[in-house]
C-alpha cells in the first residue's frame, strides 16, 4: 500500500509515533490479539490500551471486530507499506479519476467457482457462469472466478492541449478458492488496451477475518489486498515498485475508449481464481479506480511541438 507523505496522512504518522503502539503492531505481526491479552503483554490498563489502539484503528493500520467471548480482536490491516514522498515537477500535473463498480463490465468468461454478489444477495446463484450476464449483474459489488478474464471499458478524456504522464489502476483483489484459503496463490494479469501491463500473484483466498465493509451476511471470502498498476513515461510499476520498461506509448493510449482486462489464465502457473471487491465489500470503500494523471501544454510546449513539427499542432 502506498502512503503518501502529506496533510491527510498525519493520523497514519501521529499513530506510529509512539513506542506503546508500535510494540502492539509487533505483536499483532504475530496474529490477532483482543484488548487484554495485548494489555496484559504490555503490562497495560485495558483502558490505556483502548485509547491506543483506537488511534491504530483510526490511521487504518488496524482493524478490529467484536466478539462475544473474546470481547474486542484487533487485526493489522496491511502487511506492506511503500513510503511516497512528494514530488515537486516544473509543470503541474492534474488527474482525472473515475471509479467502475464492479458489475459494470463490458466483456467477461467465468470458470466454476464463479458469481456476483450485491451488498445484499447472491446474483443469480452460484457457480452458474450464465448469472454474469443477468440484468441485476450491474448491482454487483463483488465477482469471483476460478479462471477466465472480466473486462471494463472506458472513455478517454485526454483533451488535444493535454499531455498524459501516467494512468494508474487501483482494486482490491485476492484469489478464488473453493470455500476459502489464505495459502491458495494465483496468478493475476492486467491488461490495457489488449496489452499486458503485468501479473501479480494473489497469495491467498482470505477468509480468516472478516472484512471490514463485507455484508454480515457474507460467510465467504472476505478481503482482498489493494494493487496499485502504473504506467508512465519510464515505465510499469506494481506498488510503486518498477516491473518493465514498457511505457503509455506501448498501450494505445490515444484510443477514444480503453480497455481494462483482470484475468486469470491458464498458461500461468497459479491459476488460483479472481476476486474483485467493491464499495461495499472488503477492506476499502472503493470500486475499480481509474487515475489519469496529465499536464497542460503551456505556450513553450506548443512552441516546441511547432518547432519539431509543424503538422503536430495547429491553431
Amino acid at each position: 500500500m502506498i502512503i503518501e507523505v502529506s496533510e491527510e496522512r498525519l493520523p497514519f504518522f501521529e499513530a506510529l509515533a509512539s513506542e506503546v503502539r508500535i510494540k502492539v503492531i509487533k505483536r499483532l505481526a504475530k496474529g490477532e490479539f483482543n484488548i487484554k491479552e495485548l494489555a496484559e503483554h504490555l503490562q497495560l490498563s485495558s483502558a490505556i490500551m483502548s485509547s491506543h489502539v483506537r488511534k491504530l484503528e483510526r490511521a487504518g493500520i488496524i482493524i478490529t471486530r467484536t466478539s462475544k467471548k473474546r470481547g474486542k480482536i484487533c487485526t493489522l490491516l496491511q502487511y506492506d507499506y511503500k513510503l511516497e514522498m512528494p514530488k515537486e515537477n516544473f509543470h503541474h500535473l492534474n488527474s482525472y479519476e473515475i471509479q467502475i463498480p464492479v458489475g459494470q463490465y463490458t466483456g467477461v468468461h467465468a470458470e466454476p467457482t464463479c458469481g456476483l454478489a450485491s451488498e445484499e444477495k447472491i446474483i443469480g446463484i452460484y457457480d452458474e457462469p450464465r448469472c454474469f450476464f443477468d440484468v441485476e449483474r450491474i448491482n454487483a459489488k463483488m465477482l469471483w472466478f476460478a479462471e477466465g478474464y472480466v473486462e471494463y471499458t472506458i472513455s478517454n478524456y485526454i483533451r488535444e492541449n493535454q499531455v498524459l504522464e501516467s494512468v494508474e489502476i487501483e482494486a482490491e483483489l485476492s484469489s478464488e478458492a473453493p470455500n476459502t484459503n489464505d495459502n491458495w496463490p494465483s496468478d493475476i494479469t492486467v491488461s490495457l488496451n489488449g496489452h499486458e501491463v503485468t501479473t501479480w500473484t494473489s497469495p491467498g483466498d482470505f477468509g480468516n477475518k472478516h472484512g471490514k465493509y463485507t455484508p454480515n451476511w457474507w460467510i465467504s471470502n472476505q478481503y482482498g489486498i489493494l494493487k496499485v498498476f502504473s504506467i508512465s513515461n519510464t515505465g510499469v510499476y506494481l506498488d510503486g515498485e518498477k516491473k518493465s520498461s514498457l511505457t503509455l506509448d506501448d498501450f494505445e493510449i490515444e484510443k477514444e475508449q480503453w480497455t481494462i482486462r483482470f484475468e486469470v489464465s491458464p498458461n500461468h502457473p497459479n491459476v488460483g481464481g479472481l476476486t474483485i471487491y467493491g464499495n461495499e465489500f472488503g477492506n476499502y470503500k472503493q470500486d475499480i479506480l481509474i487515475r489519469t494523471n496529465y499536464r497542460k501544454l503551456d505556450h513553450n510546449d506548443k512552441l516546441s511541438m511547432t518547432e519539431n513539427n509543424p503538422d503536430n499542432y495547429a491553431g
